[in-house]
């Protein structure tokens, strides 16, 4: 029983130093997934589903720690009813994440780091029966930053990933509502 014991945790330590990448290498992922996006302090809303899609790239740092920075098109914002209409805020981001990878098995990753956004569109488009109309939404800022925590899972070269993005800025300055962004997305990873 002893000798199966530690047969075991040898097995777990092993598989959890287990090499993901090597020292110094460089490796590009193209992604492509889904946003599922709200704002806090939305009263009776629900999430805008849009697109999440752009590239990262990681560098290893240690056999087990590697460090990635990347460049996303992000879909966020919400859907609510304003006066018998259904509005949609189509908030589009460019998202600079920049995250800290920390390998714990084979092919498993906890990610933790920072995320500032660059505004491409603040719209809000209103659907009544019979019209639909979008116009600008003013007062949006132009850099939003959001902390962003997940993981990940690689087999072979397909990197499955989902991470929360937890927005620590105020999307309107007179507001206290910030970004709240589930995102799930699949990519290619292959070294440089």
């Amino acid at each position: 029983m002893k000798k199966l014991f530690l047969a075991v945790v040898a097995m777990m330590i092993s598989a959890a130093t287990f090499a993901q990448n090597e020292v110094g290498q460089l490796t590009i992922q193209p992604k492509v997934g889904v946003n599922i996006a709200n704002i806090t302090d939305a009263d009776d809303a629900d999430p805008r589903i849009g697109l999440a899609a752009g590239a990262e790239f990681e560098y290893g740092l240690t056999d087990n720690i590697g460090l990635s920075a990347g460049v996303l098109y992000s879909m966020q914002g919400l859907k609510t009813t304003i006066v018998d209409a259904d509005c949609t805020w189509k908030l589009d981001y460019l998202n600079v994440p920049i995250l800290a990878n920390f390998y714990v098995a084979k092919g498993l990753a906890l990610k933790l780091g920072v995320q500032p956004g660059f505004k491409l569109s603040s719209k809000a488009e209103f659907k009544e029966p019979g019209a639909s109309k979008e116009v600008d939404v003013d007062g949006v800022k132009s850099v939003d930053l959001s902390i962003p925590v997940g993981l990940s899972y690689q087999y072979q070269n397909i990197v499955f990933d989902a991470r929360y993005n937890w927005g620590v800025t105020k999307i309107i300055e007179d507001s206290d509502s910030k970004h709240s962004v589930f995102q799930i997305t699949v990519g290619y990873k292959f070294s440089l």
